[in-house]
């Protein structure tokens, strides 16, 4: 009779054990992407830096004493104090408050920038994975031809076409950045349009409006955020050298790349003025690099239900 109950017991445990892990809350394939995520320190990180910085960037020149453009010739090519956090740059401005200022021009150009090359990358790769024949055909010839030619070049001649600003920089890296994404979204949509579940909805006679809406864009739309993290550093870097060489922001306006154009000058001397936007530059770059990665492992299909 020991035996047995001991055989019973055991029985009894493993049932538990397996109603455990049936158990288990169901989740919804964000909310596992977000679990996953926060497992991730790295990306964590990131993700905390990116919103730290962007929350500086919109609330410190509120709460400063300094303008981006006022001048104190008194104070010029100070290192940092108590009264200039950063210190201050040739001409005597606060680099506190350029480097936040800066960086709401470098961070807005690099998400706009990003979410319509996203955008607009998605929209025709998606037309042209899931319809195919002569569209797929010429697009993907203009796809081929633009991305032969180097894309920085592009980007120059369309600025020194439109002229320097904010809306000319952002048009510029706009005209050929959608190309990647156009290729990958078009890779992934062919992909999954020959799944059995799109096949199954041809058949019921379900509109090729709502296949789209409701099986395609579920299935690549996490990729495409994914997507989306690793391009904005990118394009913050694009306007940050665009900026540096003379073909980006222009004053009054500053930016990360501005900054450090204005700074290269005074190197040996005051090497602050060329080290501090270059170290946010680096790291914001970084941040966003880790969130990708982060992201990228997050929203991967074949991690599901591993952990």
């Amino acid at each position: 009779m020991a035996e047995l109950k001991k055989e019973s017991f055991v029985i009894k445990g493993k049932d538990n054990i397996r109603m455990e892990s049936i158990s288990r809350p169901s989740l919804s394939f964000w909310q596992d992407a977000w679990r996953r995520l926060k497992k991730n320190k790295a990306a964590m990180f990131g993700l905390s830096l990116i919103i730290f910085y962007a929350l500086l960037s919109i609330f410190a020149p509120m709460f400063s004493q300094y303008t981006q453009s006022q001048m104190d010739v008194n104070a010029r090519s100070q290192m940092m104090s108590s009264a200039h956090w950063l210190g201050t740059d040739s001409t005597g401005r606060d680099l506190w408050v350029r480097i936040w200022m800066g960086g709401r021009v470098s961070l807005s150009i690099g998400l706009i920038a990003a979410v319509v090359n996203m955008c607009v990358g998605a929209v025709i790769g998606g037309f042209c994975g899931f319809y195919g024949g002569k569209l797929d055909m010429i697009v993907m010839r203009i796809v081929d031809i633009l991305y032969g030619i180097p894309s920085l070049i592009i980007t120059i001649l369309v600025v020194m076409v439109l002229g320097k600003g904010i809306a000319p920089l952002i048009i510029a890296m706009c005209v050929v950045g959608w190309i990647g994404t156009c290729r990958f979204v078009r890779g992934e949509v062919y992909r999954i349009k020959e799944q059995d579940f799109v096949l199954a909805a041809k058949v019921l006679g379900i509109p090729d409006f709502k296949i789209i809406v409701k099986h395609i864009i579920p299935n690549i739309l996490g990729m495409l955020i994914t997507n989306l993290c690793m391009a904005i550093p990118g394009a913050i870097f694009q306007e940050a050298f665009l900026s540096y060489v003379g073909l980006g922001v222009t004053p009054p306006n500053c930016s990360w790349g501005v900054i450090c154009k204005e700074g290269i000058a005074y190197l040996r001397n005051s090497p602050h003025q060329v080290l501090i936007p270059a170290f946010f530059v680096c790291t914001t770059m970084l941040a966003l690099n880790l969130l990708g990665n982060g992201l990228r492992d997050a929203v991967d299909p074949k991690l599901r239900g591993t952990e």
